[in-house]
């Protein structure tokens, strides 16, 4: 099978390239251009993270503050997260060619107009969700390399495009596809050596379709409208239900094949290992469904609240299994010795957060309120979870300090 990856990178577990034989930029499906300097990118990468907190301009990652993330169920553009590997490809849509190939019988290229005319447009709402959420409080176990993210890289939008599988269908797949992978127009450079970011998802998934849900979409709109450069204008792949960095933004290439894609993303990073030798990240399989979840937006950390009745809000978020939504929320002022359900204030779906609020009773003797969410099939987050050495999937009860005053 010929791609664009057929000579495997070779990235040791840091991130550094050991040997060349990588995708050049100017052989990029859309014509990506790579100008990590440009001051027009800063620019633009400021600009947009303007309602956000920045913890790196260029790349840009960015994420809400959480009074303003639990504002409304759909997530706006201006309030949700932004997670980037690389700067934000410059793509002369009047030449991109989306590249559908490998384990096919009729691979193809089609444009974005021709994407749009040819096959039937589908939407679902979806929460998108950095597997690095919360990865703060990993590290305040033991440091941890990576975006120090806190509670707020995710968002739930409507994502516009078309189903993954109408393309596969059409592209004809072969008895031995077994996986697809999404390749981006987005270059990572190591001295001398570049390589774009990249993804891959089981076929089963590729062509889980429901009545609300597709398996994947290849989108091209975001809340009703056209994608922004930092969510992956002018094609991106959304994946409901899997940890962010399968849905590749800016695409440019899906290969179907019998295996995982050799890419970086997937057979080096995110994946769980503790000590971190060759032989456990040889062992450990790529991250793909999110876990339950949920966290308190307000009050905010260490926040001082009056005594007496304290409005609780926030979000939980159900693991990435088909028909499986939150079904209670629960919050607890005295350690988690008793609980106090809490309200759910938006609409019940697979793949989908659900908004929540709770009124609970506090005194000078309230240090501390925790949230823990329960999903459809009765499985209650963990009080506790093992600590890695990538800070992925932290999904614990969460806390937040208060000050109690009369």
């Amino acid at each position: 099978m010929q791609t664009s990856q057929q000579q495997s990178e070779f990235i040791d577990r840091r991130g550094f390239v050991q040997t060349a034989g990588l995708l050049s930029v100017a052989g990029m499906t859309g014509q990506s251009v790579f100008n990590a300097q440009a001051a027009e990118g800063r620019k633009d990468a400021e600009d947009s993270a303007s309602k956000l907190i920045v913890h790196g301009k260029f790349p840009m990652n960015a994420e809400p503050h959480l009074s303003d993330l639990v504002e409304s169920w759909l997530t706006p553009v201006e309030h949700f997260y932004i997670r980037s590997h690389a700067p934000v490809p410059k793509i002369d849509v009047k030449k991109f060619r989306l590249s559908i190939e490998g384990l096919v019988d009729k691979p193809f290229e089609i444009s974005l107009d021709e994407l749009a005319q040819e096959f039937k447009q589908a939407s679902t709402i979806a929460t998108m969700c950095c597997a690095g959420n919360r990865r703060i409080e990993h590290h305040h176990v033991k440091p941890v390399k990576g975006v120090l993210w806190k509670e707020g890289p995710l968002g739930n939008a409507k994502w516009g495009g078309v189903k993954l599988s109408d393309l596969l269908k059409k592209a004809g797949l072969r008895e031995n596809a077994k996986h697809v992978w999404f390749e981006g127009s987005d270059i990572m450079r190591r001295g001398s050596v570049t390589y774009p970011f990249g993804a891959s998802i089981p076929i089963e998934k590729a062509l889980l379709d429901t009545d609300s849900t597709p398996g994947a979409l290849v989108v091209t709109h975001m809340n009703d409208k056209p994608l922004e450069p930092d969510h992956g204008y002018p094609l991106r792949t959304v994946v409901p239900g899997y940890i962010g960095a399968r849905s590749v933004k800016w695409l440019g290439k899906i290969v179907v094949s019998d295996r995982p894609s050799p890419n970086h993303y997937v057979a080096t990073a995110y994946k769980l290992v503790e000590d971190g030798d060759d032989l456990e990240w040889a062992e450990k399989g790529p991250i793909y469904r999110l876990p339950i979840n949920s966290a308190i937006c307000t009050p905010s950390h260490d926040a001082t609240v009056k005594a007496g009745t304290v409005r609780v809000t926030g979000y939980a978020l159900p693991p990435g299994r088909a028909a499986t939504t939150i079904a209670k929320v629960e919050i607890s002022t005295n350690g988690g010795r008793s609980w106090i359900k809490a309200k759910l204030t938006s609409p019940a779906r697979e793949y989908c957060w659900q908004l929540w609020s709770a009124e609970v009773s506090a005194t000078a003797a309230t240090k501390q309120l925790i949230v823990r969410a329960t999903d459809s099939n009765g499985k209650t987050q963990p009080q506790r979870v093992d600590w890695n050495a990538k800070g992925y999937m932290f999904n614990a009860w969460h806390s937040v300090g208060v000050n109690v005053k009369s």
